[in-house]
């Protein structure tokens, strides 16, 4: 689903860069380069956003996330889970974090009930 809406947003903003280009072509530039940058504005952020509390390697493999937007299972070693624990204020679920001590990388696992 996230993939989907992407895709689609994104194909929004090309949308936006071309009409301003052709509204530059037309001459009408003030509209023409808000519509360009608008639209650049937006596949940017297309391309920079990601879930909340995800690793890289479960955004790449497109699996669904886990309670509270984590990981979808308990990180594994090296990862060693933390004292930090803390509950996400939009789904309200406790996340764990866990930490790669070689790395420093950080994973959020969901535990517990709301």
């Amino acid at each position: 689903m996230v993939s989907t809406v992407r895709l689609v947003v994104g194909l929004l903003g090309v949308g936006l860069m071309i009409g301003g280009l052709a509204g530059v072509a037309t001459g009408a530039w003030a509209e023409g380069l808000w519509a360009i940058v608008a639209g650049a504005v937006v596949v940017i952020a297309v391309v920079l956003e990601r879930s909340r509390y995800r690793s890289e390697a479960a955004e790449r493999s497109d699996a669904a996330p886990g309670p509270g937007g984590g990981e979808p299972s308990a990180p594994q070693p090296p990862f060693q889970p933390t004292d930090e624990v803390f509950v996400d204020p939009t789904s309200g679920h406790r996340l764990r974090v866990y930490l790669n001590p070689s790395t420093g990388e950080r994973l959020y696992h969901a535990e517990g009930e709301r």
